[in-house]
């Protein structure tokens, strides 16, 4: 009974279903035909927040930061004039007198094709309206003719002011007035997951625009040869490529917190990581490049470590950050100052600095003869010290460019020889090859350390004043002369200018 009053019910919905389809389209027939269907769903527009300096949430949009950023970063492109004639020739572009001291064959074999040009490309940031704009060094380092293209894609040569392989940076310059200029900010202040902009000109794409954050700061990544390297890197995940280098990465007003000059990566393009240099290193290499054409750099003269775990232990230390002094070079201006070996430095004016990175960032944004206060722990006790800083050679004055200029080419430390060691070389004096970095010396020739230079082209030198005198101003072949210690005979290395 009870299915069959189911069925009657089912059968009697369904007569009553189809009598009001029935119905709906016997009206439909008598008026315009109306399609029925779902209203497709209209997507929300989504915003995202950060939080302000203030901590109120804002909406997140880089359009504005981009807009703001893109004018003040250039596409630059480095040309060198490379001679096929040199191909096999270590020494370069020598004059005919070493020629023909030393015969053709010397020189390997010999190309009709003439000098043929070597491009490269990177970016730059135009920093004043006047036409100043900071790039990386190795973008324009072996260079015989540079090339800018703003935004806009107006072209001009562009010439180098002053370069600093130290921290990899470059000032050029080019004829132009009221230019757009990105706004420098202190690094100091970034933080880590702070979102960032990169921009520039990766892989032949101009004016790139990638977003990230802040991944950590104060990073040693030893990709600088550089003899007296200053490696405090920003390290971001926006996204960097060959061609970023020299370019811009901004905070969200649009202010420059860093140089972008580095990638890690296995393969040479983007898998993470980019690296950049910290706007106040920055603002103090353009500001000396500008003023005196060389870098002016203070030395504290201490041999250093960064506090870790395992150094804590070691030397029964209460903390593990900070940087560890193992000694200080003899009359140094660290010794000077009252440190003493065994002090850990906390920090440099009021800043914490927790890796011996972050220390060498701190002290290259001073010049010789000016003063840095030094927070130290010295076996528990806490003191401040007041720290004169010396230049490279151990004094305060401010270095000429020249000086620095041949020491950066030759890649050497090089010291006047001692009288006893002298004497012991039946020599009157010199300039001993006291330590070996990337340059000509290294690059061109199979000098070692310890070599005795006692003659440059036939010139005697007897101390390194005479030796930099020697190569002022030099352009052409150079020929060393000289001796090893313990070793018979006279030696002779040359090399191109």
């Amino acid at each position: 009974m009870k299915k069959t009053l189911f069925l009657s019910g089912l059968v009697s919905l369904t007569v009553t279903s189809l009598c009001l389809l029935l119905g709906w389209s016997l009206y439909s027939n008598d008026k315009e035909e109306v399609q029925i269907s779902q209203p497709a769903i209209i997507p929300a527009q989504q915003a995202v927040y950060t939080i302000d300096e203030s901590g109120n949430p804002v909406e997140l949009n880089f359009t504005q930061t981009a807009e703001t950023v893109i004018d003040g970063v250039v596409h630059i492109k480095s040309t060198a004039m490379r001679n096929n004639s040199n191909y096999g020739n270590p020494f370069g572009d020598m004059p005919d007198v070493f020629r023909d001291f030393f015969g053709d064959g010397f020189f390997g074999p010999q190309s009709p094709g003439g000098a043929q040009p070597m491009v490269g490309t990177g970016s730059g940031v135009i920093i004043s309206e006047d036409g100043y704009v900071v790039t990386n060094n190795h973008v324009v380092s072996q260079a015989d003719e540079i090339e800018i293209t703003l935004h806009d894609n107006r072209n001009y040569t562009a010439e180098v002011i002053g370069t600093d392989p130290s921290t990899d940076l470059a000032l050029l310059k080019i004829d132009e007035q009221n230019l757009p200029v990105v706004k420098l900010s202190n690094s100091d202040q970034v933080d880590i997951g702070q979102w960032v902009l990169a921009v520039g000109n990766p892989l032949g794409l101009n004016s790139t625009v990638t977003a990230g954050i802040i991944s950590a700061k104060g990073r040693n990544i030893n990709i600088l040869k550089d003899r007296y390297a200053v490696e405090n890197f920003i390290q971001t995940d926006a996204a960097i490529n060959p061609g970023n280098s020299g370019g811009a990465l901004v905070n969200l007003r649009g202010e420059l917190v860093g140089i972008n000059t580095a990638i890690a990566s296995p393969t040479g393009s983007f898998s993470g990581y980019g690296f950049a240099i910290p706007s106040n290193i920055v603002a103090k290499v353009i500001k000396d490049l500008k003023d005196y054409g060389i870098v002016q750099r203070g030395v504290l003269g201490v041999y250093i470590r960064s506090v870790d775990g395992d150094l804590a232990k070691e030397k029964d230390l209460p903390f593990t950050q900070g940087v560890y002094v193992d000694s200080l070079v003899m009359n140094s201006a660290a010794e000077s100052g009252g440190v003493q070996s065994g002090d850990v430095i906390l920090e440099v004016e009021g800043i914490p600095v927790k890796t011996s990175s972050e220390l060498q960032g701190m002290i290259a944004r001073y010049r010789p003869g000016e003063t840095v206060n030094l927070l130290l722990n010295r076996e528990g006790d806490m003191r401040t010290v007041g720290v004169t800083l010396n230049n490279r050679e151990g004094n305060t004055d401010l270095t000429t460019k020249p000086d620095e200029d041949i020491m950066n080419l030759l890649g050497a430390d090089l010291e006047t020889i001692d009288e006893v060691t002298a004497e012991s070389l039946d020599i009157d004096g010199g300039v001993v090859v006291a330590r070996l970095y990337p340059g000509k010396l290294s690059k061109y020739t199979q000098i070692r350390e310890g070599f005795v230079i006692t003659k440059v082209d036939g010139q005697a030198v007897k101390n390194l004043k005479a030796f930099k005198a020697a190569l002022e101003n030099r352009e052409g072949g150079v020929m060393l002369e000289g001796k090893y210690p313990g070793v018979p005979g006279k030696q002779y290395y040359a090399f191109g200018l």
